[in-house]
């Protein structure tokens, strides 16, 4: 089960790609070439003109005193033009006079099918025009859950402190809140730390068995109730090694599905671990090696982490549930100028298991890579393969192709062909590298630093196309 983490605000990159998202041109104002002003205490007055010589003469389109004028020192004034009837409709859409951006809202996955609207966006800047707060409410429709509203606030106090706020509710089941506290991201000093805390019912989620070649024709969905409270603690002994502790305590309860074109879960899997209320307390160690230039949005480094935990069904450290112990490596390597390679590696082991509901077995499918969680395979739905061990990796080929000023802010554009492998297994002892599913992709990003990345991947598996909108890169 991954967690909430659905701001597609239509990936930002359809409003910072968008045509009114463009700053019109200034006009370059006319070159006034060093005009001398009697009188003036920098400037020696001009003598008087001999007798018979005609005086200076004002610069042209300056009225004279003898006209009506004031003489050189007031340049002459186009009256403003009126404007047009339809002005009090186009300045909503005009970046430059509207409270908001109007940003067209298209969310689309292959378990929650398309959702379309409008989000009225506030971006908030400094004098450097770095985004400070992203605040974007907005109404939308989705053909299984009707009308709903959102509300997001992103809070940037500084790259080393964040904040988030995301909410919504549907007419009819979906509904949901993610706040996220991040504070020492940087690792300036001794301790880091990132508290969240989610409830969401989502009525989208597909279950297809377990196994790595379960097939689509057994697919079913059902209605998921979470709620999630996670802290990580992190002492920093220097800017690249950090030892973590990670503390997560989960419900989800697994109720019938509510989509009358797939069948529900129980009509299929009737005795499937995991229906009903199931809680699981999860406490983590990691160690973590981080030399990435940049959190968000990163160009050279890498970040390697080891990790091992212990989940308990009942009580606070046991476990009960399962064991686990895993890694997962993400690096990027600078090729030339504005272009990145970005890959990405995960493996996963649950040493031992105790009747593990199939939400927390390892698994693959979607846009999204969960630490110790769900794994990117872009060519599925989120959740698509389920199974005790999973292997993931991807690699994508980051290349800026234009950089223009957008929305008080500097935005570029990215094209990323991006391939995803990986497969679940049941047993350690077998190779994580055969039988390995293959997606084929392009991802189109707007980046608008230091903070924001929205993104359209669209990947090709062998269940056919599949096309993902968000906020972050993938990994």
């Amino acid at each position: 089960m991954r967690t909430a983490k659905g701001f597609t605000l239509s990936a930002l990159s359809v409003a910072l790609v968008s045509p009114w998202a463009v700053s019109a041109p200034v006009a370059s104002a006319p070159l006034l070439l060093a005009q001398v002003v009697p009188g003036s205490p920098t400037t020696p007055v001009s003598p008087p003109p001999a007798p018979g010589q005609p005086g200076p003469v004002a610069p042209a389109g300056v009225p004279s005193e003898k006209e009506g004028g004031q003489g050189p020192q007031q340049p002459h004034k186009k009256p403003a033009k009126p404007k047009k009837w339809y002005h009090a409709l186009t300045r909503w859409v005009d970046p430059h006079e509207a409270p908001f951006i109007p940003v067209p809202y298209i969310g689309t996955d292959p378990n929650s099918g398309t959702t379309l609207g409008v989000i009225p966006t506030i971006l908030v800047t400094d004098e450097n025009d770095d985004i400070r707060k992203i605040i974007a409410p907005d109404i939308v429709h989705n053909p299984y859950f009707g009308w709903g509203v959102h509300g997001r606030i992103y809070n940037y106090t500084s790259p080393d402190e964040q904040w988030s706020a995301i909410g919504d509710i549907f007419e009819r089941v979906q509904r949901s809140f993610d706040g996220e506290y991040q504070l020492g991201r940087l690792r300036n000093t001794n301790w880091s730390f990132n508290g969240s805390a989610i409830y969401n019912v989502d009525g989208t989620p597909h279950f297809y068995g377990i196994g790595n070649e379960s097939p689509q024709i057994n697919q079913t969905v059902y209605t998921a109730q979470q709620y999630l409270i996670q802290g990580q603690i992190g002492y920093n002994f220097n800017h690249a090694w950090q030892l973590q502790y990670t503390a997560r305590f989960e419900g989800v309860d697994v109720l019938p599905g509510t989509l009358t074109s797939v069948p529900s879960i129980e009509t299929r899997f009737p005795r499937a671990l995991g229906e009903g209320m199931n809680k699981q307390l999860l406490n983590r160690l990691s160690v973590v090696y981080d030399t990435r230039d940049d959190i968000i949005i990163p160009s050279k480094g890498a970040e390697l982490i080891a990790y091992g935990g212990v989940a308990s069904r009942d009580g606070i450290l046991n476990d009960s549930l399962y064991t686990e112990t895993g890694f997962d490596g993400r690096a990027f390597f600078p090729v030339q100028e504005k272009t990145v390679i970005a890959a990405h590696m995960s493996l996963r082991y649950l040493l031992s298991s105790h009747e593990v509901p199939f939400w927390a077995l390892s698994s693959l499918g979607g846009d999204d890579a969960v630490i110790g969680g769900n794994q990117p395979l872009r060519g599925f739905g989120d959740g698509r393969f389920y199974d005790r061990d999973s292997f993931s990796s991807s690699v994508e080929f980051r290349r800026n192709v234009a950089t223009f000023h957008a929305v008080a802010t500097q935005v570029e554009i990215e094209v990323a062909p991006f391939v995803d492998v990986g497969r679940v297994f049941a047993r350690s002892s077998d190779s994580p590298f055969e039988q390995l599913h293959k997606v084929y992709g392009v991802g189109f990003r707007g980046l608008a630093r230091p903070y924001v990345v929205g993104f359209v991947d669209i990947g090709h598996g062998s269940e056919g196309t599949a096309v993902f909108t968000g906020i972050n890169y993938p990994f």
